[in-house]
């Protein structure tokens, strides 16, 4: 076994163990909480063995690295999120690997993802967006992260939901840094989930929840996300970009 292959298998092992325990704490089954492995910053060789030890959901958050990485991985049946902000010039690129698209936050990029979805083909795929929410955003505003206020969140959905090619999958944050959730991940993740239950009422299908990384997952499962984004957990400390 390679030194990267068991340094992957052991941190994978010990991710796995906080989610089943997580899991355990909060009365929930394992199978309720899907991993992403975010694998920004890391090549392709490490997509490969985490497909080895069963990961099926990777993201990236800039397509000039993961457009590279998911061509090199397309033999290996894996699904793709997207998580970081996206430019509408980025968003045909996106589309011709992405399965999911985190970050949705403006009718602009709906309509552009829409329209780069009809022009792909996806082979009759629709293409699962999530709605960012920024809990740090005033009222028609856009979050320091990316994201869109609570009270935006409805538009979008409907747009998403009417927009040919889309999926409306549910919702994701990133807990904020700054205004009356900063530092509080358990509550902006209880926020989170009462958002997506009122979503819900709307749109029943919109049961996605993508909250929690690898300092807070805990508090995610905990609350009731359905998907973690777990990087430097999984992956060891991101090499400093020069």
């Amino acid at each position: 076994m390679t030194d990267r292959r068991a340094q992957l298998t052991a941190n994978l092992a010990q991710v796995e163990e906080r989610i089943a325990s997580a899991c355990a704490a909060a009365g929930r089954k394992r199978e309720e909480v899907t991993l992403i492995v975010v694998t920004k910053t890391y090549p392709a060789s490490d997509v490969r063995i985490l497909h080895e030890l069963g990961v099926r959901h990777v993201a990236e958050n800039r397509d000039q690295d993961a457009a590279p990485k998911a061509a090199a991985c397309a033999d290996l049946s894996l699904r793709w999120h997207f998580v970081g902000q996206l430019q509408t010039n980025k968003v045909r690129s996106v589309v011709s690997y992405a399965d999911v698209v985190q970050s949705v936050d403006r009718v602009k990029l709906v309509t552009a993802l829409s329209a780069a979805a009809a022009r792909e083909g996806r082979d009759g795929r629709e293409l699962g967006c999530l709605i960012q929410v920024a809990l740090d955003a005033e009222s028609g505003e856009r979050g320091e992260r990316g994201g869109v206020a609570p009270d935006g969140i409805e538009e979008l959905a409907a747009a998403v939901e009417s927009a040919p090619g889309l999926r409306l999958a549910g919702l994701m944050t990133v807990a904020p840094l700054a205004g009356p959730f900063a530092g509080r991940q358990r509550a902006a993740f209880d926020r989170l989930m009462e958002i997506s239950s009122r979503l819900r009422g709307n749109h029943p299908a919109a049961n996605m929840v993508s909250a929690g990384m690898s300092a807070d997952l805990e508090d995610a499962v905990a609350a009731g996300a359905t998907h973690v984004r777990v990087g430097t957990a999984v992956l060891g400390v991101r090499p400093g970009l020069g």
